[in-house]
């Protein structure tokens, strides 16, 4: 028989760090709550990032925080290259300038 993932409500995380960010001991607390230090660290690091947004959601809020990252990082990447080819197009496009007979390039023959 597997072991159920415990599920923590918003109140009780918020409870939980409030009592860190009050002076009481990470390792005490972990105790008290029955929970991995590192749990409470993460929880901890969520409420400074996202405030009273901080856990709001299935614990989903961060992963789709990164890929709207890595989108609009792509977005921007893809805005890059298309400038760099319509300006590349630009200039094979552009006519070819020919030196003209007044003053080329001031060899006579």
């Amino acid at each position: 028989m597997s072991l159920k993932r415990r599920q923590f409500t918003r109140e009780f995380k918020l409870q939980v760090v409030r009592e860190i960010e009050a002076g009481k001991a990470l390792a005490q607390a972990a105790r008290e709550h029955q929970l991995h230090p590192t749990l409470i660290t993460k929880w901890r690091q969520d409420h400074l990032a996202y405030a009273e947004q901080a856990f709001a959601g299935k614990g989903n809020r961060s992963k789709e925080e990164a890929r709207l990252a890595e989108l609009e990082r792509l977005v921007g990447q893809l805005t890059l290259e298309n400038a760099l080819l319509k300006k590349a197009l630009l200039r094979r496009e552009a006519p070819v300038r020919q030196p003209s007979a007044h003053g080329g390039s001031g060899c006579r023959s």
